[in-house]
Formats: structure tokens, sequence, C-alpha cells
């Protein structure tokens, strides 16, 4: 555009107040938007902070106006004329672990409950998991003095309460317990580990009045490796529900570990009764007085009955006792071995809670237990075994 003489030139209100007021002669600039671009979300920091902005040559009257459009995308034409444009740097698996554990974290249960420092240890060998509870920390006040006085008990789910229960030592006025002590559930099988979940609980014990909840966490024992130790710090949550609606063919009288031995110097077989586990409750307390009886028949002449002491108030009663048939090696293999589980009662029946038969007649863990026996002379052979509700034989009450 050309100007007669005597005419002044006029500029947008844009252009004065982006007035370049370096010494020198006055320059009106486009755009503001030259000094303070606008980069789209995701650039690389590096593209996003020029050394210098671009250099432009002076506005030519003759060059046609340019839209903010234009501006940008001749702004963003040199950081994609190598490539396609660059994507968002992805974030470290660390990063997004730790965001996704932020979005999906109940703070407050955490906050408010306090945290559970334990480890757990599958002994495969000697079917036993060994429960490691450390300390917790923050937990939450119980008591009118703003403190607590926590344990710990454990449950096996599913499954009764009393027959799996354990629990730690009581510690009194603290909300940062450290117990360091360790809880051992006997008899259990590669089966349980696949189907169960360990639940966690801490409480408050109150000397007048019922213990309160204050706690729980659950771990599903399908997440621990045989004969390693998995070591956890969680936060308590509120109490979960149980489902009622749990199959009922999964619950079970109990476990029993028997051991088997020929041995070739008493010329007999030595059964030992070890200990039960995880027995049903047969009291109006939620425990039986357990006692164990074995036979070994046919028995013609009615004195091979065997009978261990009773324990008292125990769903897991531990025996060590041991008894001696004597009897040729090779007439075992015609022999089966019947031991029943009974609850002990004053003054009326005696209530049977389980059984096992081992023999030549049997199936699965208790036939290859008898075969074992047989084929290993003077080598004592042991072995968890599931107790069965059907009584063996003809076996009525003692």
């Amino acid at each position: 555009m050309t100007l007669r003489k005597g005419e002044r030139a006029t500029i947008s209100i844009q252009e004065h107040m982006a007035i370049d007021v370096c010494p020198g002669p006055i320059k009106p600039i486009k755009q503001i938007s030259d000094y303070f671009p606008r980069f789209p979300r995701g650039l690389p920091a590096a593209a996003s902070r020029p050394a210098a902005p671009p250099s432009r040559p002076p506005l030519s009257p003759a060059e046609p106006p340019r839209d903010e459009d234009e501006d940008v995308d001749r702004l963003f034409g040199a950081y994609g004329a190598s490539g396609p444009a660059e994507q968002p740097a992805p974030r470290p698996a660390e990063e997004e672990a730790a965001a996704a554990d932020a979005e999906g974290y109940e703070s407050d249960d955490c906050t408010t409950l306090g945290t559970l420092d334990f480890s757990l240890l599958y002994d495969q060998e000697n079917n036993a998991l060994h429960c490691t509870i450390n300390k917790a920390k923050g937990l939450k006040p119980m008591d009118h003095n703003g403190l607590a006085d926590p344990y710990v008990k454990l449950h096996l789910l599913p499954g009764a309460s009393k027959a799996n229960k354990l629990r730690t030592k009581t510690l009194r006025n603290t909300l940062n317990p450290t117990w360091n002590e360790t809880l051992t559930y006997y008899g259990i099988t590669d089966e349980d580990m696949i189907r169960k979940t360990l639940r966690i609980s801490v409480c408050d014990e109150d000397k007048f009045r019922h213990n309160e909840f204050i706690g729980e966490t659950r771990i599903p024992l399908k997440k621990l490796k045989p004969n390693q130790t998995k070591t956890f710090s969680i936060c308590l949550e509120k109490q979960l529900p149980i489902d009622k609606t749990e199959d009922k063919s999964l619950e079970e009288r109990g476990r029993i570990l028997i051991s088997l031995k020929y041995s070739s110097q008493k010329q007999g077989l030595l059964v030992g009764i070890i200990r039960c586990a995880h027995l049903a409750a047969m009291d109006a307390n939620g425990y039986s007085d357990p006692y164990v009886k074995t036979y070994l028949k046919p028995d013609e002449d009615k004195k091979s009955k065997h009978k261990t002491a009773v324990k008292k108030k125990t769903l897991n009663p531990e025996f060590n006792e041991e008894f001696c048939y004597e009897i040729k090696h090779g007439d075992l293999a015609k022999k089966t071995l019947e031991v029943t589980v009974w609850d002990y009662d004053i003054g009326k029946s005696n209530d049977f809670i389980g059984g096992v038969v081992l023999g030549i007649n049997a199936k699965g863990e208790r036939l290859k237990h008898w075969f074992d026996c047989l084929k290993n002379k003077d080598k004592k052979i042991e072995r968890w075994h599931t107790l069965t509700n059907e009584l063996p034989g003809a076996i009525l009450s003692d």
C-alpha cells in the first residue's frame, strides 16, 4: 500500500501494543504471539524454548496479511520438517504404577486405620504355612486415652472360623505395636494354596466389652510361591463381608498327620498319630475335646484298638503318640488301617468328628501312603490326610 504525501500510516491496536521500543526506527510487529508462542501440550522441552525468536524481515507494504493460523503453522513447521510430529515421551513403568495407585488408592482408610507389615512362607515339604506378624503403624485410636490394645488374628477362608483361627499376643497402650511373632498353620496342601485366602484382622482388646475391629486385609494364597518368603506392607481396610454362599462341599472335618513304619526289629507296624488340624467344632463353646482311635482290620480277636489321650478344648491338637501292631510284613497287604477322631463328652455318647482309611482298597494319597510303607521297610513315612464324615466300618461309638 502506497501513502500519499501528507498522509500518516495507521496501525491496528494489536500492532500498537506490540511496538518494538528498542533504539532505532519504530517497526510494527505483526503479532504479539511472535514473542509469546503457544505450544501444544506434549512438545519436548528443548523445542518449547527456542534460543531466540525467529528473525523476520521488515513487513513489506506489498505483503498480503496472514491470519493467526498461518503464523502458528509456520512456527511449528520447522519442528515437523524432519519427520512426523514427536509424540509425548512415555512415562516409566514405575511412574505409571504410582499414578495408578494414586488414582485408585483409598487414602482415608490408610490414614485412619493404619498399616500392617507381615511375611508369609509356604513350607511345601512339611505342609505348613508360616505367618510372621512384624508390626503395625498408625493404628486407629480405640480407647479413651487415644491409644489401643491391639492384637492380630488370622483366618483361612473358606472354613469354620474357630477351626483355623490363630492370634498374636496383645500389646497394651500403643498405636505402633511390634509383635515379631510367627503363627503356623499345619496340614496345608497344594490344593489349599490354590483355593484358600488368608484373612488378617487387627483388633483392639477390651477387658469390659467386646473386642473391637480396627482393620483387615486378605491375601489369596495362590500369590505365594512354595518355599519363598513374601513380605507385605499393606494399608488396613474396613471390614469386608464374608461370602455366605460358599460351596458347602468345600467344608471339611479336619486333617490328621499320620506316620507309618514297618519295623523289622519289632516285627510290626508302627502307627504314629502326630497331630490334627482344623477339626470340626462339636461342643457349644465352639471347640472340641478330641482324641484318636486306630484299628487294624480284619480284627478277629478284637484286640487291635488303640486310643490316644484326650486333648481339651482345641481344634488343633498335638498328640505325638505311637502304637505298634505285631504282624508279619507279608500280611500287611491284606490289612486295612482305620483311624477315627472323636470328641469326648462326659455323661453322653462321644461325637464322631471324622475318619480316614488306609489300605489296599483306598485311593489317592491314602493308597500311596500305604504302598510306600510296604515298599520301604524301617523307614518312617508321614502324610497329611483329610478326614471324612463317613464312619469307617461298623464303629458306632466308644
